[in-house]
């Protein structure tokens, strides 16, 4: 195991994830409620709301009123979603709380490109010409490549590592010809198709051919593997994943209905923490805030957590 990193970045999604499919309506105090709760448990980044079309994601027709609403916390990083200038220019208005950071943010499956963004791979690559210029008018770094269903694909099936690795060249193409400096790289299992043999492949070749970029990943739990997939990155020296507490969450274009969510920020703070690998999160506080999360959704979230409890817990009730 002598790549597990020391410390993982866990950017938390939940707020944004979450509220985007939930049947609701949820009422804003609600949401900025749950994203002050968060912020409370050693959290370090937490994307709070998606600046879309309200009439195809209509969970976060409140944007603004989330946004301007949460009391920020010193050393907590806000973060928000946008496809668009439209969206980006929604975002800006709260340039004071909001940390804004660009990505270019393709899909490994054409046929996801064409579901979820309504275009296919060729016009995103232009789309996400315009929009890294677009970053650049407002002063704003675009330093991530994002890739959607980067294990597979329900309308696509399987995706070979290599058909990634085309991804991340197209992405790093369009911001070395912006003059833009890529950092990071985040794979996404976006319809729950990952398995521990296809994270360990997707990664090694993400890293073979870039070996300074960083890797994250964002997994889901649809087939409950999101737990074995993480542990299959860290393994591998993943240092930044995505998560929502409780679970929260799901995208609302993978053609699956009732599917479960992300991982859970919880369980892979238990993971971590078992695995002598820090995070700055208090578990406990964090699972009473699972419980919240199920309070203002009104149904059973899957993580298994907000019903078993922490190991320290028991730990220390046996001492």
């Amino acid at each position: 195991m002598s790549d597990l990193p020391r410390t993982v970045e866990i950017h938390e999604e939940g707020p944004r994830e979450g509220f985007q499919i939930e049947p609701g309506p949820i009422p804003t105090a609600e949401k900025i409620a749950l994203v002050e709760a968060l912020a409370e448990t050693g959290l370090r980044h937490i994307q709070i709301c998606s600046f879309v079309n309200p009439r195809l994601v209509p969970g976060w027709a409140d944007a603004e009123a989330v946004a301007g609403g949460v009391r920020p916390r010193p050393g907590v990083h806000y973060t928000a979603l946008w496809f668009n200038e439209n969206g980006l220019n929604r975002a800006l208005a709260f340039a004071d709380r909001l940390t804004l950071g660009g990505s270019i943010s393709l899909a490994a499956s054409n046929a996801f490109s064409i579901k979820n963004l309504n275009r296919p791979h060729a016009e995103n690559l232009e789309a996400m010409r315009k929009q890294t210029a677009v970053h650049q008018k407002h002063g704003i770094k675009v330093t991530r490549v994002g890739v959607m269903a980067a294990f597979g694909c329900n309308y696509q099936g399987d995706i070979a590592p290599e058909q990634v690795v085309r991804t991340v060249e197209d992405g790093l193409a369009i911001a070395a010809a912006a003059g833009e400096t890529i950092t990071d790289v985040s794979l996404a299992d976006t319809m729950g198709w990952a398995t521990p043999i296809r994270i360990e492949r997707g990664v090694a070749a993400v890293r073979e051919r870039w070996p300074d970029l960083r890797i994250g990943l964002h997994l889901h739990d649809t087939r409950g593997l999101a737990v074995a997939n993480a542990h299959a990155g860290l393994r591998l020296g993943v240092s930044r994943f995505d998560s929502t507490v409780g679970g929260l969450g799901g995208c609302p274009f993978a053609g699956q209905k009732g599917a479960a969510g992300n991982i859970c920020t919880e369980e892979l703070a238990l993971l971590c923490e078992e695995m002598g690998i820090a995070t700055g999160i208090d578990l406990d506080a964090l699972i009473e805030v699972g419980r919240l999360a199920e309070r203002i959704v009104g149904h059973q979230l899957p993580s298994e957590l907000l019903r078993a409890g922490s190991l320290d817990a028991f730990r220390r009730q046996a001492a």
